[in-house]
């Protein structure tokens, strides 16, 4: 059976699934905007790999950027609802 939350996506993947580009997940990532991404050393380069918790925020600020927010507005929303679903889940 596949553990789906220990699942990873590749920076092209994760932009893609979540309809943003690359360039711009990568400044999402730099500014802090979202949590950084795990990194797998290979050779000199190091591979971006998102969780699907990871690629849940950056939809949530994708969402909030299309209903108007500024990119600083939307992830602070974004980081908001991800602590709120936090604290639910560990209540349970």
């Amino acid at each position: 059976m596949t553990d789906f939350k220990s699942k990873k996506y590749s920076i092209g993947q994760a932009a893609n699934l979540c309809g943003i580009t690359v360039k711009q997940l990568r400044n999402w990532e730099d500014r802090n905007y979202i949590p950084t991404a795990t990194r797998i050393i290979c050779g000199q380069r190091a591979f971006r790999y998102f969780s699907e918790s990871d690629l849940g925020i950056i939809r949530k600020i994708k969402q909030y950027l299309n209903a108007g927010f500024t990119l600083l507005a939307a992830a602070k929303k974004a980081a908001e609802d991800q602590e709120r679903k936090e604290v639910f889940k560990n209540d349970k």
